[in-house]
This record gives structure tokens, sequence and C-alpha cells, in this order.
């Protein structure tokens, strides 16, 4: 058996290194005589020097010896006066040279030792910025391990998902008792994918999963696989898996899942590509190992719908579990999570404020709790009341209020009257939220003025003439407008975009209009963060399909806006006054103003929603 020694750079070093020193050794001393310096004098004086030399430090030539022959000799050079003294005495004398090989051998050997270190400190620098992090550590995984006191959360910090608690509970369950839960043959699911809008706490949970278990807890993003080197991603991917089997149990949380796995075959330019090597290693992973090894995959994405299907079918992802938008007792419950860490009032409804934030998320809440203590700091108050909140809902809605913006007295006026179109419509018909308030304060998202409405419940289904209705209020500002000054303005745009969309959606995917049946012409397309998706829809409809709609829509539009105009009509002598008392107060709430109270006790609608002039 033959063993094969792998050479280091620095033993060829140090071999030229010796190398070199004894050649200038050998060189120095073969068939060359060390004479003393006072002999060479004399030497010089008997006229017995050939081939002068004469160096820095020392002096080489030949002398003929008493036999006739030549050799040749090297002698330290001594300072002339002192040579001079020392002779006249008849003293023998030398010069003792000092050890400058060594600082010969340091003078070319430290400049190049230092422009090596340089360049060794630079292109580490430059790698750790490329995301390199070294050439030797490229394929090592970047997963941060954390233990149970690490996390800091566990169940008792998450509120307002009680189903997706329940059935990851399971998962705890199995890791600190895993022979319990395998006695009839069950396994735990490999991979549980936690799917939801952003901010509604799919980290949270998983760290929360890892805090109650109290095992390690392997945390990556899915974007520190994909590097600029092909199958960097790949090697990392195995070196995570081979990490997680030796702590086992453990967990594995890759979180933002889409940018790992996405589709393959979209936007790529070949079966080569990186992302697509990462992936193809990560489904290897999933079917090679074993559960009862007691290692579970948790993965986190907000766009399950580009996922590879190959990814999400049974024996990898077994088990979806979706964490959507907090219901009302879900919204209490998060809000009293959040209320721990600032001073609140002891006289603070909770069960009201979760009333009044129908559609927050859990991070939406996290924000609305701190923008409320930053209130209550800036007045000087020792806690946080419901005015607080308040502001700080309005805030959040419509942006922080721009006083130092001076509209002319004619604008203004015009959107005085625009808000009180909105809020005078929105209190007669049925059905609608109830006014919250109405303000000609610009704000910083670009409204010159709003008029908040808030839900006093959810609600999930809403029908043909509450869509309708909500039309009717949208495009009472524009209608205000045109019934006091003849004219209309640009302040309408946001409102027309938004009657739009839902004249569109009444026409194409409820099949609400008389006309065109029952049947869905338009499919609700996949929104990336609520955008609108790029590119253009398909159309499986006829061009006098498509007539027909554009029709409907228009018909829809035009009849929502004869009616606000009819109703503002019958009411026009109080839109007036509350317009005029807008103008001197800028605010207004229904204790200000009793005609934008309710005029039925119909339930509202669902979402909460604020009409602003632009």
């Amino acid at each position: 058996m033959h063993k094969t020694h792998q050479w280091n750079a620095s033993y060829f070093f140090l071999a030229f290194i010796v190398l070199i020193l004894f050649q200038n050794w050998w060189s120095s001393h073969q068939s060359t005589a060390t004479i003393a310096y006072s002999e060479f004098l004399q030497l010089l004086e008997k006229q017995e020097i050939t081939d002068l030399v004469i160096g820095q430090h020392d002096i080489q030539g030949r002398f003929k010896t008493a036999e006739g022959r030549t050799e040749r000799f090297v002698t330290q050079r001594v300072e002339p006066q002192l040579a001079e003294l020392l002779a006249r005495h008849d003293i023998s004398f030398r010069h003792r040279p000092s050890n400058t090989w060594v600082t010969n051998l340091l003078s070319w050997l430290l400049p190049m030792a230092l422009i090596i270190l340089f360049w060794l400190f630079l292109f580490r620098n430059i790698a750790n910025r490329q995301g390199l992090g070294g050439m030797v550590n490229v394929g090592k995984s970047r997963a941060r391990v954390l233990v149970e006191r690490d996390t800091g959360v566990t169940f008792d910090d998450v509120a307002g998902i009680d189903e997706a608690k329940a059935e990851l509970q399971e998962i705890v369950s199995f890791l600190k008792d895993q022979p319990k839960y395998g006695r009839l043959g069950a396994r735990i699911p490999k991979g549980i994918l936690l799917v939801g809008p952003p901010g509604t706490g799919k980290t949270l949970v998983a760290k929360a999963v890892a805090g109650e278990a109290g095992v390690p807890f392997f945390s990556i993003s899915g974007s520190e696989f994909v590097e600029m080197f092909v199958g960097v991603g790949a090697a990392r991917v195995r070196d995570l898996f081979e990490q997680a089997r030796q702590a086992a149990p453990c967990i594995i949380f890759i979180d933002e899942l889409d940018a790992l796995g996405k589709m393959r075959g979209v936007g790529a330019f070949g079966g080569n590509d990186e992302k697509e090597q990462t992936l193809n290693q990560l489904l290897a992973e999933l079917d090679g190992f074993d559960p009862r090894e007691g290692v579970v995959l948790l993965a986190a994405t907000n766009r399950p719908e580009i996922l590879d299907p190959a990814l999400m079918r049974a024996g990898r992802f077994d088990r979806q579990v979706v964490i959507d938008r907090p219901d009302r007792k879900g919204r209490a419950a998060i809000l009293q999570v959040h209320l721990r860490k600032i001073q609140a009032d002891s006289a603070l409804d909770v069960d009201a404020l979760a009333g009044l934030t129908t559609g927050f998320s859990g991070a939406d809440l996290a924000n609305l709790v701190n923008e409320a203590a930053i209130v209550a700091t800036r007045r000087g108050a020792q806690t946080v009341t419901m005015d607080d909140f308040n502001q700080a809902v309005e805030r959040i809605v419509a942006g922080s209020e721009r006083k130092g913006r001076v509209l002319q007295p004619h604008e203004r006026a015009v959107v005085a009257h625009h808000e009180m179109g909105h809020a005078l419509v929105a209190a007669q018909l049925p059905g609608m939220d109830p006014v919250h308030k109405v303000s000609i304060i610009p704000r910083s998202i670009g409204a010159l003025g709003f008029t908040l409405q808030r839900p006093t419940e959810d609600r999930f289904l809403i029908t043909a003439s509450e869509l309708r209705d909500r039309m009717v209020v949208l495009l009472a500002g524009r209608a205000a407008e045109d019934l006091i000054f003849n004219e209309i303005s640009t302040g309408a745009a946001d409102d027309l975009a938004r009657v739009t969309d839902i004249a569109r959606q009444i026409v194409t995917r409820f099949g609400m209009c008389a006309e065109l049946g029952q049947a869905v012409l338009e499919r609700q397309h996949t929104r990336y963060l609520g955008e609108h998706a790029l590119g253009v829809n398909e159309k499986d409809y006829s061009e006098k399909t498509a007539e027909k709609i554009d029709l409907s829509i228009r018909q829809l539009i035009d009849e929502a806006y004869e009616r606000a105009k009819e109703l503002l009509r019958q009411q026009r002598t109080t839109l007036e006054l509350g317009a005029t008392l807008l103008l001197e107060r800028e605010t207004l709430t229904p204790e200000d103003f009793p005609a934008l109270l309710p005029a039925s006790g119909l339930q509202p609608a669902q979402d909460s929603t604020a009409s602003a002039a632009s």
C-alpha cells in the first residue's frame, strides 16, 4: 500500500532558503583563505597582492605563497586610521564580521512577506463582501444554530393563530417523545410548509416550535443557498442536512423558501442553472433522510403559487399550515401580547381596539402598538390611552399630517365638500361602515383630505347591493363637487380607480350582471405583496362579450354616480353646512356633526376604507 504525501507550499519555500544559504557559504569558502587584515597590510607592503577586489565590507584577491603559488584570499576591512595606528605598533589584528546573512535574508524576505500578507488581507475582504466567505468554506452551510434558550420564543408569545398552533403542537410532542408517536407505525411529516401573507408571524411560529421542543434550531434563508459559483448551493444543502443529522433531534427552518424552490424552467436559460441544481439537491435530501431520525424541516413562504410541484408533493412537504390574518378574537390576543411591552392605560378597551383594526396582520398590530407609544411619549403622557391608538391608526391608514402644506381658499372649499360628500352618503346608505372622522388636513401619502370609515365586526361575504353602495360612497366626493361648483376636479382619481375595479369584479368575477349571466370571465390573478401581476390578461371570450363587459361596467358606474348625486341633492343644505364647519375646524367626528351618524342599524361591511382627495 502506497502512502501519498501532500506537500505544503511552506516546505518548498523552506528548502529554497536552505539551498540559497548553502550556496552562499560554499561560494565564499571554497578554496578561499581568510587572512587577518594586518597580514593583508604586510602582503601589500611586500607587493605580493594581485587581482585585488575591494568591496564595501571585505577585500578579495590573490597572494603569492612561499612555494610560489597564488591563492585566493578574503579579509574584512578595518577603519583606515585604526589600521594604520595598529600597524605602526606591529600588532596583529583582524576584523570580526557581523552576522550579516540574517540581515541580508530579512532584507528581501520581509518585504515579500508584507506584500503577500497585504494581498491575502485584501482578497479576504473582497471575498467577504461578495459573499464568498473564503474559498475553503464556500460550500459550508451558513445556518445559524440556536437552542431553546437562544430562541427566546414559546407558544405563549404567539397569539391569534390557535389552529396553526394546534397542528404544530404535534411536531413538538414528536420531538419530545418519539416512541409514543411511533408505536402504531405513524411517522411525523418530513416537511411542514408555513404559508401566509407577509407579517402574519410565520418565522415567529417556527422559533416558538423550537423553543417549546427544546431542540437545536437551524435557521437559514433560502437566498443564502444561492451563490455565483455553480454547485455551491447544492454543497450547502448537503452540509446543512449532514449537520442536522449529527444534532438530531432538531429542526431545520428555511425562511423565504420561494428564493430556493422556485418552479424550474421559469426564467432559467438552461438545465445547469445554479438554482435548479440547489433545488434538485434539496429534493434529493428530502427523499433521503428518515423522519424517525428526529429531523423536522420547517419552511415559510408568502408565494406558494411559484413553488416547484416536485417540492410540494406528498413525501416531501407533507403538510401545509396556513397562517392567515387574524380575526377579531385573534387580534385581541395579539394586542394583549404586545401591550405587555408598553405602559398601557388600565382603562384601555382591547376588544374595541381589535374591532377598529380589521385586516391588520400581527406585524401591523405590533407596529400600531409602537406608534401609539410614540404618540403618547411625544405628548408627555405617563400611559398610552385609546386616543393615542386612534391617532396611530390614522397615521398608519392615511399617513402623517402635513399642516405646512397651505391650500388656496378655493381648493380647501373643494376638498371640504368632496370629503363631506363621502361622509354624508356613507351615513345614509344601510350596511356601510360608520364614519369615524372627516379631515381636510393634507397627509404624507399625498391626500389633501380623507374620510375614515371603521368596521365594527369581521365580514366574509358581501352582497351585490352592498358592492353597489360602496361604489355610490366612492363617487359621492366627485358628485358633491359637481353639485356645488358645477365642475369636477382631479381629486377623485383614486376613487375612480377603486370604483372601476369594483365594477369590473361585479361583471367579470362575481357573476352579478344579468346581461352576462353567471359566467366567470376573468379569473383572479395571483398578486405579490398587493401588486398587480405583470403582463396582459388572457381573454377567453369574444370581442362581442368584451364590448358587453365595457358597457356593463360603464352602466354600473353611471348609475352609482347618479344615485350619489341624487342623495346629495336631497341633503344639499346639510352638505353645505357640514363643509362650512369642516373648513372652520379642519377635522370633524360624528360627535361634532350628528349628520355623520349612521341612519340605519344594519351591520357594516367588511373592510375599513379611507376615501381621500389627492
